[in-house]
């Protein structure tokens, strides 16, 4: 079964729904199924946060002048990240085309691996759970899956965007 979606851009997400799928045959064991899902997202968003962290300061820096990129805007961004990078990364990993970039800002900014490590994994582990489990009910129907992943990804944004806005609340009214 192969998924051609816009909403599941990499091959290592598109993996899930087929893994769910054969796990509902009893030919994965579905468990097995998300403990590598997840351990496999945290690994690729490892490599990302270690090339951010070897590469992309000085990258930015020698390069960003021509996408009017300045050292002041990275400084911002490592504040921002020494700050909130907790919040940034879980809901950056349940937003389509942020989740696959986020461990980028994050080790630019030398999160704390620990925090980084769990946030990833809480996040990714929601991205991956939920693939597999419409692997796992719905595999066999590609139109009924399109059709979910559209609503489940609404929903994501809709509940990210709630929560970053009470976290701004809830940091804005602890600072004063």
């Amino acid at each position: 079964m192969l998924i051609e979606s816009s909403f599941i851009p990499f091959p290592s997400e598109v993996i899930m729904i087929p893994a769910g799928y054969l796990a509902s045959k009893g030919e994965m064991n579905m468990l097995a199924v998300i403990g590598c899902g997840i351990l496999g997202s945290l690994f690729g968003a490892l490599i990302n946060y270690y090339l951010a962290i070897r590469l992309g300061r000085p990258l930015l820096l020698e390069y960003g002048k021509y996408v009017m990129f300045k050292e002041h805007h990275l400084l911002k961004m490592e504040s921002f990240f020494a700050r909130h990078g907790h919040i940034s990364t879980f809901t950056g990993r349940l937003i389509p085309m942020i989740r696959q970039y986020i461990s980028i800002p994050a080790g630019l900014a030398r999160m704390n691996l620990p925090v980084f490590c769990f946030y990833t994994s809480l996040g990714a582990g929601i991205w991956v759970i939920i693939l597999s489990l419409l692997g796992y009910f719905i595999g066999e129907n590609e139109t009924l899956i399109k059709e979910y992943l559209r609503d489940i990804i609404i929903a994501l944004v809709l509940s990210c965007a709630i929560g970053i806005t009470l976290y701004w609340f809830y940091q804005r009214r602890n600072s004063h």
